[in-house]
């Protein structure tokens, strides 16, 4: 799913106080697009770390390092590594989601599209098997609330049933995305193992989504 990774630190005086001093509309506008920015280059760092050497690598002070933020300033918007790796998470289904929009799957039945979705994401982390390895472990893991459930599951309605949001199904519909969703981590779990090839997984995933999705 991953298509840029950040540059190695490039130099920054992390002026982020300095913009605040200014309350002014233009001044608000640019504090935030600055912000947004800086949030994005923290974003990609801890990602390119990760993807070398799993979550053990996103030390909070190597990520500021190749941001090139202050410590203090990456504990402002991320307080501890596990909502770093949220955030890392958020962009991934991000790309996918970007990924879809420019591609939807063209499957006649649910099922079909469903699994359109769930292998394109496969092989978008499967380019990156370590940032994969880190990202799904830590959410298995993870002592915080993360959206990765409820945004796969929202994006396998959609493709599925026609457009239909989350919101807008009925519990048994939700419940029956989320399953597929949870077969398919547990699935590429499996993958990253080694207990798994990929045509494997995706032989499964088709049984999985005919079942749950056959009446959605």
């Amino acid at each position: 799913m991953r298509t840029t990774h950040a540059p190695t630190a490039a130099p920054s005086s992390d002026t982020e106080g300095t913009m605040e001093s200014h309350p002014t509309p233009a001044g608000h506008s640019v504090r935030t697009r600055s912000q947004h920015q800086r949030r994005k280059r923290i974003v990609q760092a801890a990602a390119a770390l990760a993807s070398r050497g799993g979550v053990e690598a996103m030390q909070m002070r190597t990520v500021a390092e190749r941001a090139g933020v202050a410590l203090g300033t990456l504990y402002r918007y991320f307080p501890s590594k596990m909502d770093l790796v949220v955030a890392v998470v958020g962009e991934e289904i991000d790309l996918l989601e970007s990924s879809i929009e420019r591609r939807p799957p063209g499957a006649a039945t649910p099922s079909s599209r469903a699994v359109d979705v769930l292998m394109r994401a496969t092989r978008g982390l499967m380019r990156e098997p370590e940032l994969a390895d880190a990202l799904i472990r830590s959410l298995i893991m993870a002592e915080v609330q993360t959206p990765f459930g409820d945004r796969m599951t929202g994006l396998l309605l959609r493709v599925s049933a026609g457009g239909l949001t989350l919101e807008g199904a009925s519990e048994e519909q939700a419940d029956l995305a989320g399953s597929l969703s949870s077969v398919w981590v547990q699935e590429l779990l499996e993958m990253l193992r080694g207990r798994r090839t990929y045509d494997q997984i995706q032989r499964r995933i088709e049984t999985a989504a005919a079942r749950l999705l056959a009446d959605i």
